[in-house]
């Protein structure tokens, strides 16, 4: 399988290069970076990867149109009219678009709904954390979010009303409905994200640590070759892994 890289030069363009080459049914078709035109690196590619910046994705979404390539999206960080947009194309041609392509990551997304499934938050109280490197540009993290709209779904509450991003000062006991959102950064750090269940007398925790962004960068290219002759539709990693 033919399969394109865009973002060469960053540190997850040059993961997924990597996993690309370790993978016996995949080869390299071609990459792009920063200021290069794009058109010729999507030709005759049976899939593109991307992890790159929201910046990218308005140009890529129009030229795999263009191209009728499949593309896997990694970039976080999309304005909801790119979400929009990423699910318009998808009308046309196959997407895999997740916040995070790590096996034990979707695992967590599918525990961390079971568990919101069975503890609820009337006696529970719910928790979010996570940490990533200095450089990432995005807060919270597009895992997070996901793990957030998760715990949104399975307890009828809300991102806008429910979700308290950190606390400070005198803000008062903590409201039955809450969901707190805690957000670190500093270091190299991979990627770890906790979902905490809190409640008199008992704590249950699920924590995912990533120490290799090749976890990541191979679970890409485990999605890239799933595509191979899906219809168009949007699709996620829950999918790629038979987890829905």
């Amino acid at each position: 399988m033919k399969i394109s890289v865009t973002g060469r030069s960053g540190r997850m363009g040059q993961s997924v290069v990597t996993a690309i080459e370790a993978e016996a049914s995949a080869s390299v078709h071609a990459t792009h970076d920063s200021g290069e035109e794009l058109g010729s690196a999507l030709s005759e590619a049976d899939a593109v990867i991307d992890f790159t910046l929201p910046v990218l994705t308005d140009e890529l979404l129009q030229t795999a149109l263009e191209k009728k390539v499949p593309l896997v999206i990694g970039t976080t960080g999309h304005s909801e009219e790119q979400k929009k947009a990423i699910a318009e194309a998808a009308q046309t041609i196959p997407i895999v678009h997740a916040s995070n392509f790590s096996t034990g990551v979707n695992l967590l997304f599918h525990l961390t709904r079971k568990a919101a499934a069975i503890l609820g938050n009337e006696t529970f109280d719910i928790e979010v954390t996570e940490m990533h490197h200095r450089h990432k540009v995005d807060a919270p993290s597009g895992t997070a979010r996901t793990l957030l709209d998760i715990l949104n779904e399975e307890t009828q509450t809300s991102y806008e009303d429910d979700v308290a991003h950190g606390r400070e000062g005198n803000v008062g006991p903590r409201p039955s409905r809450e969901i707190g959102m805690h957000t670190l950064r500093g270091g190299d750090v991979v990627g770890d994200h906790t979902v905490m269940f809190a409640a008199d007398g008992e704590r249950f925790e699920l924590t995912h640590k990533a120490s290799s962004r090749m976890t990541f960068a191979s679970g890409a290219v485990r999605a890239a070759l799933w595509l191979k002759g899906r219809e168009a539709g949007l699709y996620d990693m829950q999918d790629v892994l038979g987890l829905k």
